[in-house]
């Protein structure tokens, strides 16, 4: 699974503990990860997931659709899912304000096998850090 996870694309590094039942990847500094890609080649490589959480440093700003994103540089944003973190925040949105945010990408539905990776993956905000 290690191999098989470092190959896609900005991919710099897998971490795989048995013991915790855990993966951390590592995107390259000027890469693009596709989470709904790693879902799909981590159950590819026969690995169910169970949860897959992130930690970026970003900005949360509004889409073209007016939608709240949290931007992560350089060009790669994720669709935030609402909940009552992220109403607390609206004093950092569209700011130039950057944030560590820890979250959600990811919980495998009670009964699903294998995930509908049709429907883009929300982030889930759960933890956040203003850094100015």
């Amino acid at each position: 699974m290690k191999k098989h996870l470092g190959r896609q694309s900005g991919v710099q590094n897998v971490e795989v503990t048995l013991i915790d039942g855990k993966v951390d990847i590592t995107a390259k500094e000027d890469g693009h990860i596709a989470p709904a890609q790693l879902l799909k080649a981590t159950y590819d490589s026969g690995v169910t997931v169970a949860q897959m959480d992130m930690t970026a440093r970003g900005r949360i700003v509004k889409d073209s659709a007016g939608n709240f994103v949290f931007q992560v540089e350089p060009n790669q944003s994720f669709a935030i899912a609402p909940n009552d973190l992220l109403k607390s925040m609206e004093p950092l949105m569209n700011s130039l304000a950057t944030v560590t945010i820890y979250g959600e990408l990811y919980r495998k539905p009670a009964g699903e096998e294998i995930p509908n990776l049709s429907a883009p993956l929300k982030l889930v905000i759960l933890n956040v850090q203003k850094k100015g």
